[in-house]
């Protein structure tokens, strides 16, 4: 899966899928949807929205250009957050565990040290 069908918001249901192929290629008997028919879907659909979006961002920028089309356009594709501010915030000091009393202790996931150790990797060594 590439990096563009991981963060796109547009994904037609597997179902969907499976019911498009059997449409057209079993004249409606079930089938098992294969990896490269989920793939060309999401493709698809994520290519329709984003035609879909740059249209709306053209006619907000020609009907009201005051509006900026750019935050329809940062809001409905956000960038997803770098490595480095995942990192960030998994090591931010209110995910702590402990009391008062105590010294506060982190928790961190397997998940969570996989991103950390990416991000530290990533850092070039001084």
């Amino acid at each position: 899966m590439t990096d563009h069908q991981q963060h796109h918001p547009i994904t037609p249901p597997p179902e969907l899928v499976q019911q498009w192929i059997a449409e057209i290629w079993h004249e409606g008997t079930p089938v098992q949807v294969a990896q490269s028919d989920l793939h060309l879907a999401t493709c698809a659909a994520a290519w329709g929205a984003d035609q879909e979006l740059e249209a709306c961002c053209e006619w907000l920028d020609y009907n009201c250009p005051s509006v900026g089309a750019h935050h329809l356009r940062n809001d409905r594709r956000p960038k997803p957050p770098s490595l480095k501010e995942q990192a960030l915030a998994l090591l931010d000091p209110s995910n702590t565990y402990g009391s008062i009393t105590q010294e506060k202790e982190y928790r961190i996931s397997v998940a969570n040290a996989e991103i950390i150790r990416r991000a530290l990797e990533a850092l070039p060594d001084d």
